[in-house]
C-alpha cells in the first residue's frame, strides 16, 4: 500500500511525498507507518493511540471515518492511504 504524506509531515519521512507499507487493514497500515517513521506517531496520534481529531485519513477516494470498519477496513497492495491534516486558523475581516 502507498501512504501519501502531506508537505507539512515530511520532515519526518525523511522527505519522502509517499512511503510503501505492507499492510492488512487501515490501522495497520498506519502503524507500519509509525514503526517505520517514528517521529509520525505524536503527530497522528493521542497519547491514548487514537488518531487525532485534526487528521483525516482517506482509503483511496473514501474518508476511513465513514467507513463501516473505519480503520479496521482491509486493505490490498493497491490502495493508497492519504493523510491530510486539517488546517485552521485564518483572520477575520472587518
Amino acid at each position: 500500500m502507498q501512504i501519501h504524506i502531506p508537505t507539512p509531515l515530511r520532515a519526518y519521512t525523511d522527505k519522502q511525498p509517499t512511503v510503501s507499507v505492507e499492510a492488512a487493514t487501515v490501522a495497520e497500515g498506519l502503524a507500519a507507518l509509525t514503526a517505520a517513521h517514528p517521529a509520525m506517531q505524536q503527530h497522528l496520534f493521542t497519547t491514548e493511540g487514537k488518531l487525532r481529531s485534526f487528521v483525516n485519513v482517506y482509503l483511496n477516494d473514501d474518508d476511513v471515518r465513514y467507513l463501516p470498519s473505519k480503520d479496521e477496513t482491509t486493505t490490498s497492495s493497491n490502495d493508497e492511504l492519504t493523510i491530510i491534516p486539517s488546517i485552521a486558523g485564518g483572520c477575520c475581516c472587518r
